[in-house]
């Protein structure tokens, strides 16, 4: 079996390929023709998986991409995924994330229109939400240019699949942190900020608002849960969650407990963090995904958050050290 991965450097992107490998699969990584590009999260893979150049934002090296490697499965986990840059940059946003899912179904559809199709749908889409907890049905409510070209991605998925007839789905998956999350987001940014105030490189760790919650889960269940839906015998749609959710303040609390340390000694609140348009309350209801997938959650909310941690602390101490 082949699997092609976009967004292969990233977070989700890194633990599926290992997942995928472990499986026996010729794994290729889309990347793109940048000088800028992170390969630190595939490092370790670079010698098992193959790197191919493309981009989302160009319909013909995708059609490209597809023909030389004819892939059995397409994960399309590439998109500008940065929720408060979208605000910022909300033209490019959607050119990557919506507009950018279009281009590579459009691609499959021309090439190899019997490769099965994952689209890396987001608990964003809810936004504020109409019902809590959110499943397939809940209705979209999204609240930033992010989440917006999300849902057009989600449908379009739905458009070509009804249209076409392609094995195409999406995982609508609620926030899945890891060691490996970039440090721009708040979880990466209170375990990195944890671990520099443990190692004395810091003082302090400035964030907005601490009463949000989000359904945090851990990104390698996650990635299994990606795989799964492709295995089906119908292609459906899947929400992927713990079902439980916790505030940015129970995860200050849980990391600087870990350290020995009391969060409210070093936490700042900067309103220069707090989001245009906030979404409070994001929890999912995955009973669909454990019924049918038999997916379930591994690692719970405070294991992921001692790892992070440690993790950053490791990090630092070895940076110290050279």
């Amino acid at each position: 079996m082949k699997a092609l991965i976009t967004g292969v450097t990233g977070q989700d992107g890194s633990y599926l390929a290992e997942f995928l490998l472990e499986k026996g699969y010729e794994v290729f990584g889309m990347v793109r023709r940048a000088s800028t590009e992170n390969f630190e999260r595939i490092d370790h893979l670079t010698d098992k998986i193959e790197l191919v150049q493309a981009d989302l934002l160009d319909q013909l090296s995708l059609i490209k991409l597809l023909e030389q490697t004819q892939p059995d499965e397409i994960y399309n986990l590439a998109a500008m995924s940065f929720v408060p840059t979208s605000w910022s940059q909300p033209v490019l946003t959607g050119e990557f994330t919506a507009i950018g899912v279009t281009r590579l179904l459009e691609a499959v559809r021309l090439v190899c229109p019997k490769a099965r199709f994952y689209q890396a749908s987001s608990s964003e889409m809810y936004g504020k939400v109409l019902e809590v907890p959110q499943t397939e049905k809940t209705p979209f409510y999204p609240r930033s240019p992010y989440a917006v070209s999300k849902v057009y991605g989600h449908y379009i998925t739905v458009n070509y699949r009804e249209s076409y007839d392609l094995f195409a789905v999406s995982g609508i998956l609620f926030n899945h942190e890891s060691p490996r999350r970039g440090k721009e987001f708040v979880t990466r940014k209170i375990t990195d900020g944890v671990a520099q105030i443990k190692t004395g490189v810091s003082k302090e760790l400035r964030l907005g608002n601490i009463e949000s919650e989000r359904d945090w889960g851990f990104a390698g269940d996650y990635v299994k849960a990606m795989w799964m839906m492709l295995q089906q015998d119908e292609p459906q749609d899947f929400v992927i969650s713990t079902g439980v959710a916790h505030s940015v303040q129970r995860f200050l609390e849980v990391a600087f407990s870990h350290v020995g340390l009391n969060w409210q000694d070093y936490v700042v609140q900067d309103p220069r963090f707090m989001r245009p348009a906030e979404v409070d309350h994001l929890i999912g209801d995955s009973s669909k995904a454990r019924d049918k997938l038999d997916w379930k959650v591994e690692v719970d909310f405070e294991r992921l958050v001692r790892m992070m941690v440690d993790a950053d602390i490791a990090r630092w101490e070895a940076r110290k050290k050279a």
